[in-house]
């Protein structure tokens, strides 16, 4: 969760991005992909933290199925990005912090464990919950301060 923090630190340093962040690790834990969000940087809608990661990882194995991998984010995933693991064939996912706004995992909808899609997930949520909260709740109040 460390790696994914830093990797939210960085796309609001660079860009201004919200800070969310994330890591794909292969099946023997080693972070083969890391990214944050990438929306501001890009003008890419669907940039998020954990769609870049798994662009590159699947870029990284020369395939699209990501059987055996972990994603560690630093918010829920939304329905985007749920979506996304499930079809990537990932795991697992860790996640930080709860997103009552847009969660597709625990807050408002269970995406990556419905028994209707053809593969589902296994989740680990509240890792670092504190300090990945922390980050995101530092930029929206610096943000408002701008305003």
């Amino acid at each position: 969760m460390a790696a994914a923090l830093a990797a939210g630190r960085a796309a609001w340093r660079l860009s201004g991005d919200v800070p969310v962040g994330a890591v794909l690790l292969d099946p023997i834990g080693q972070i083969v992909a890391r990214a944050g969000n990438q929306r501001e940087l890009t003008g890419d809608p669907t940039a998020h933290a954990e769609i870049v990661a798994l662009r590159q990882g699947a870029a990284q194995a020369g395939r699209w199925r990501l059987d055996g991998h972990c994603l560690v984010v630093t918010l829920e995933p939304c329905a985007m990005c749920a979506g996304a693991a499930v079809a990537a064939r990932l795991s697992r996912i860790v996640y930080g912090a709860d997103d009552a706004k847009a969660g597709a995992i625990a807050s408002l909808w269970d995406v990556v464990r419905d028994p209707r899609l053809p593969h589902r997930l296994e989740v680990t949520g509240g890792i670092r919950a504190e300090a990945c909260a922390e980050q995101l709740a530092n930029f929206f109040a610096a943000r408002r301060r701008e305003d």
